[in-house]
């Protein structure tokens, strides 16, 4: 997305990396002197924001996956309103986890294998690229749990089998990736994302206790039992997953690279004139919390609207977004169904190339090659040769006949594991000054990163120990 705010005529930045023919000078800083303001292209107020919304509103949507669904599902079928305040737990720790993914990419403008590789030892490289590689293997089992919803729903929808739908899905990501710009996948994955918002009126298809919800929502009331502390664990897992994590941070430095400034090279923020580089941190922020306010928003009302519909009677076990779309059709109608459908179809239209991308461009990353969709094939093949693999494998899975639902428990499992590692990478790096200079993070964000940390240790300490 071509930057809206400033136009640069020139490229004086600190580092000497621009050709002549790019049209940038090469030695010295940026000043505001040299840059010219295209104020008629600017946007205004709210305009502003909203040309803002990008990598952020894309990570949280596709956080909002079919196999998070039936986790958000399942704990309103089976628990009725009781987990309904992880939302207030989840919500700052996700947050602050993407902010501070999302500054890394801001203050360096490389993505987070990239700053692995330069921050740690060999044998912390080594041990990285194992964790990389174990969430490749996760995100290609999320990937085929995921067409197969996709053929779900369509199939809820009545436009045909399961299986022929979840190849087209399949066959359709690989061809956007490998075929489209960046500018039409960013286009096409904020679409994709807008689909979170047929969720919302889904509960007002619902005879929902809005007292009870209330109650709920900021007293919590939970379950002695193995299966709610699963269900809380799982909750968690699925809105803090690693691949999240070098989403975020990959998908801010592919956006970097498309704006004016810097031609192809994607300019960090202490290049550029400090009221600029405000502007963007502000604009940026904006962007990733709106993005996981909104995820958690439809968390909470995928919870509330199966708590009052399909657990309305008493505990009942959903085993995916399909079955329930189809427990909401008795209360709700048919367009409860259909939106629900809709919603879990354009998700995890989104979510596969995220989850294929995120861990591809971690590892090229790491391993010195170049990434991105905003590069060609010929210019990153390790990377699309990874994503072709996670996505194509992925397809593959969902045509054997495997149980979607233990696939989601293996890569649930794997998340739960890997993400307080990962977590303790991003915290390195983004505590490290001779990386991020001013932008490291403060103390807010320590603490709310290491609580993070805490928080999925526990977890992962908790799943092992009644699984």
């Amino acid at each position: 997305m071509a930057g809206p705010f400033v136009r640069c005529r020139f490229g004086p930045f600190r580092d000497a990396s621009f050709r002549a023919a790019d049209g940038w000078v090469a030695h010295g800083p940026v000043r505001a002197s040299q840059l010219e303001t295209d104020g008629a292209a600017r946007p205004k107020g709210l305009a502003r924001y909203v040309r803002a919304f990008g990598p952020g509103l894309i990570t949280g949507a596709s956080d909002d996956d079919p196999s998070g669904i039936a986790t958000y599902s399942q704990a309103g079928a089976r628990f009725g309103l009781s987990l309904i305040w992880s939302a207030l737990l989840t919500f700052p720790l996700m947050a602050a986890t993407q902010e501070i993914c999302d500054r890394t990419a801001l203050a360096s403008g490389k993505g987070l294998g990239e700053l692995a590789r330069e921050r740690f030892s060999r044998t912390g490289r080594a041990i990285i690229a194992v964790l990389i590689a174990a969430l490749l293997c996760a995100n290609a089992l999320n990937i085929a749990a995921d067409l197969l919803a996709i053929g779900s729903g369509m199939d809820l929808l009545g436009l045909g089998p399961p299986s022929v739908w979840a190849v087209i899905a399949g066959a359709t990501i690989i061809a956007l990736l490998i075929g489209g710009s960046f500018t039409r996948i960013s286009t096409v994955f904020k679409a994709l994302a807008l689909s979170l918002l047929a969720y919302i009126p889904v509960v007002f298809l619902s005879d929902v206790s809005w007292s009870a919800v209330a109650r709920n929502l900021f007293i919590p009331h939970p379950h002695a039992s193995r299966e709610y502390l699963l269900l809380l664990v799982a909750v968690l897992g699925t809105t803090i997953s690693p691949y999240l994590f070098f989403w975020q941070s990959a998908n801010r430095v592919e956006e970097l690279r498309e704006e004016d400034v810097g031609g192809s090279r994607a300019v960090p923020l202490r290049q550029r004139p400090r009221h600029e580089a405000r502007e963007k941190q502000r604009l940026s922020r904006v962007d990733v919390f709106s993005g996981m306010a909104l995820s958690n928003l439809v968390m909470l009302a995928i919870v509330v609207a199966c708590a009052a519909t399909i657990g309305k009677h008493g505990p009942v076990q959903i085993q995916s977004a399909a079955e329930a779309a189809k427990g909401l059709q008795p209360a709700g109608g048919t367009m409860a169904k259909a939106l629900f459908s809709l919603g879990f179809i354009g998700t995890g239209m989104l979510a596969v190339p995220v989850l294929a991308g995120s861990g591809s461009a971690g590892l090229a990353g790491l391993i010195g090659k170049r990434w991105g969709f905003s590069r060609s094939v010929r210019e990153a093949p390790t990377f699309y040769a990874l994503v072709v693999l996670g996505t194509a494998g992925g397809a593959a899975f969902s045509l054997v006949g495997v149980n979607p639902i233990r696939l989601l428990v293996i890569v649930g499992l794997v998340n739960a594991l890997a993400a307080a590692p990962f977590l303790v990478i991003v915290m390195v790096i983004a505590s490290d000054r001779s990386i991020m200079g001013e932008y490291k993070s403060g103390w807010l964000a320590r603490v709310l990163g290491w609580v993070t940390v805490l928080v999925m240790t526990a977890g992962a300490i908790a799943l092992l120990a009644v699984s």
